[in-house]
C-alpha cells in the first residue's frame, strides 16, 4: 500500500474530524464512486455498475494517497428498468444528491474531486455533470483561479478504449468487457457463463419497452470473458484515473 494518509485509511468517512481537516488542508483529491442497481443478464449481479468503480477508486487511492468518499449505489436506469431487480431513481433525485455531496465536500475544503460512475447511461451522466457544473459555478474563483475542480466520468470512458483488443467491436452491456472486469474483481458474484446476444435499438424513437429489443439483457459475448482479460482492463482504467488524480494535484 502506498497511501500517504497518516491514518492509513482510504475511505473518507473512516477519518476522524481532525484527520479530515488535515486531509483537506493537504489538498487531497477525493473520488466519489456512483453505481446503479440494474440487470446485467443472467450471469452478472445487479450491483455490477457499483463494484467496478468502487474497486477502481480504492486501487487508485492505494497508488496515489487520495481518498474515496462513501459510494452511492443507485442511478437512473432506463433501458433495463423493466427487468426484475432493476431500481431506478428520478433525474432530479440524482442531480440533487450529487450536488449536495459535491457541495459538502467543497465546503469541507475538498476542492479536487472525481465523480466516477460505473453506470454510463446518458441521462444518468447528464445529471452528474449538471450537478458538478452548478457546484463549480457556485464556488466561483479565489485569487483569480478556479477554486473547485471536479471531473465527471465513467470508468467505461477508459475501458471502452480496449474494446478492439479485447472484444467484438459491438461489445456493450454485460458483454465481454464488463463480464471480464467483474470476474477479476468479484468472481464469487458470477452466476453463469451468460448468453451471447447483440441487438439494435430504434435510432430515434423513445420506446415504452426497450427490453423487448434485448430480452437477455446482454449486448455482447460474455462466454469469451476471462478474469485475465478483466484484470488487464481494470489495470488500464486504474492507470488512467491515477493520471487524472495527478493532474488535479498539480
Amino acid at each position: 500500500m502506498t497511501n500517504t494518509d497518516k491514518s492509513g485509511h482510504l475511505w473518507l468517512d473512516e477519518l476522524s474530524t481532525i484527520e479530515a481537516a488535515e486531509a483537506a488542508r493537504q489538498g487531497k483529491v477525493v473520488i466519489f464512486p456512483i453505481g446503479s442497481v440494474e440487470e446485467h443478464g443472467e450471469h452478472l449481479p445487479l450491483c455490477t455498475d457499483s463494484v467496478q468503480p468502487e474497486y477502481v477508486a480504492l486501487e487508485v487511492a492505494r497508488k496515489t494517497g487520495c481518498l474515496v468518499a462513501p459510494p452511492f449505489r443507485y442511478g437512473i436506469v432506463n433501458a433495463g428498468r423493466n427487468f426484475s431487480g432493476s431500481l431506478t431513481i428520478q433525474f432530479n433525485t440524482l442531480f440533487n444528491l450529487a450536488k449536495d455531496i459535491l457541495s459538502e465536500l467543497s465546503r469541507n475544503g475538498f476542492n479536487r474531486i472525481i465523480v466516477l460512475s460505473g453506470h454510463a447511461g446518458s441521462s444518468h451522466m447528464v445529471a452528474l455533470r449538471l450537478a458538478a457544473q452548478e457546484v463549480v459555478q457556485q464556488n466561483g474563483e479565489k485569487n483569480g483561479k478556479q477554486y473547485t475542480r471536479i471531473m465527471v466520468l465513467s470508468d467505461y470512458d477508459f475501458a471502452d478504449e480496449l474494446t478492439e483488443e479485447m472484444a467484438d467491436p459491438r461489445d456493450g452491456h454485460a458483454g465481454t468487457i464488463e463480464t471480464a472486469r467483474v470476474m477479476a474483481i468479484r468472481p464469487d458474484l458470477i452466476k453463469s457463463k451468460g448468453i451471447p446476444s447483440h441487438y439494435e435499438m430504434p435510432r430515434f424513437e423513445v420506446v415504452l419497452h426497450p427490453e423487448q429489443y434485448f430480452p437477455s439483457g446482454v449486448h455482447g459475448d460474455p462466454t469469451v470473458a476471462t478474469a485475465e482479460k478483466g484484470q488487464k482492463i481494470n489495470n488500464y482504467v486504474i492507470e488512467q484515473i491515477v493520471k487524472l488524480v495527478q493532474e488535479l494535484e498539480s
